[in-house]
């Protein structure tokens, strides 16, 4: 506030370099709010992916048990010819 109301050489050169890093500063909120956005939209796309890595996961997990317990073998029907 100071550098802005006194007129010396070096005042003014503070105040420019003053106004220049809040301008920088301002300027990298508005990048960084971007990439933050950016950041927001992979990480939805990894949920998104986690979830169906899961669902394809459970379903890996009920084919194994079907292997592991298959069903009882059925009683044929139809034509059965006599084996001697």
């Amino acid at each position: 506030m100071l550098s802005g109301i006194l007129n010396s050489d070096r005042a003014i050169a503070v105040n420019i370099q003053i106004m220049r890093v809040f301008t920088r500063i301002r300027q990298m909120l508005v990048e960084n709010t971007d990439l933050r956005l950016d950041i927001e939209k992979i990480k939805d796309k990894l949920n998104n992916q986690d979830k169906n890595m899961e669902i394809v996961f459970s379903y890996l997990d009920e084919l194994i048990e079907k292997q592991e317990n298959p069903n009882p073998p059925r009683t044929r029907i139809g034509f059965k010819p006599d084996i001697l």
